[in-house]
């Protein structure tokens, strides 16, 4: 059965958020830093009205999500996470490719992402380059990788790989309050280099 991608319910928050929680854990913190990051890792039923979130289901369970916010042209990619046995799956590069494609929608040219140490790899093998630092929300004094993908309009690029290839993914989401359930996904050119919730999204 495909991966779908689709917008979240309010009634699902709580459990969405604790899916950030279990993905953030897998970089193997301790539980003072987890609790520390609670917070920030969480969904309010605010952020349905204030950012695009997506979550990735398959076989009727949710295994990953993501938000974005956009703003003046730039979108930050706030959260992006992977359930721990979904892992290695495409599950996380689906949702990066729903990122860039909303970013897109919303008048941005770029996507920002303070990304956890760990997960930084990812994205620079995805086409992000390092645009200098950015200070956790979560933990005083902890310094972030700042990474930024500059979008384009090129065709979609990035592959999920044979478990999950892009052609089994299925996009019904809500974009500028409206649901769009015919949009493909229209992605950031990979080969250009010109949060503490941001994370497992292998």
């Amino acid at each position: 059965m495909p991966l779908t991608i689709r917008a979240p319910t309010i009634d699902e928050l709580s459990s969405l958020s604790d899916l950030c929680f279990r993905s953030k854990a897998v970089w193997g913190y301790d539980e003072a830093f987890m609790e520390a990051c609670r917070g920030e890792l969480s969904f309010e039923p605010r952020d349905l009205a204030l950012t695009s979130i997506a979550v990735a289901e398959h076989n009727g369970k949710p295994i990953g999500v993501a938000q974005v916010k956009a703003v003046d042209g730039t979108a930050d990619l706030l959260k992006l996470f992977v359930e721990p046995s979904a892992l290695r799956s495409g599950t996380g590069k689906a949702l990066l490719v729903w990122a860039t494609d909303v970013a897109k929608k919303l008048g941005a040219t770029q996507l920002t992402i303070d990304a956890d140490p760990d997960a930084a790899p990812f994205y620079r093998r995805m086409g992000a380059y390092d645009v200098g630092e950015a200070p956790s929300g979560s933990v005083p004094g902890r310094m972030l990788p700042k990474l930024a993908m500059n979008l384009c309009p090129a065709d979609l690029k990035v592959q999920t790989g044979t478990k999950l290839p892009i052609s089994d993914v299925r996009y019904s989401v809500a974009t500028g309050g409206k649901t769009d359930r015919t949009a493909r996904p229209v992605a950031f050119d990979p080969t250009r280099t010109s949060a503490d919730s941001v994370d497992q999204q292998l």
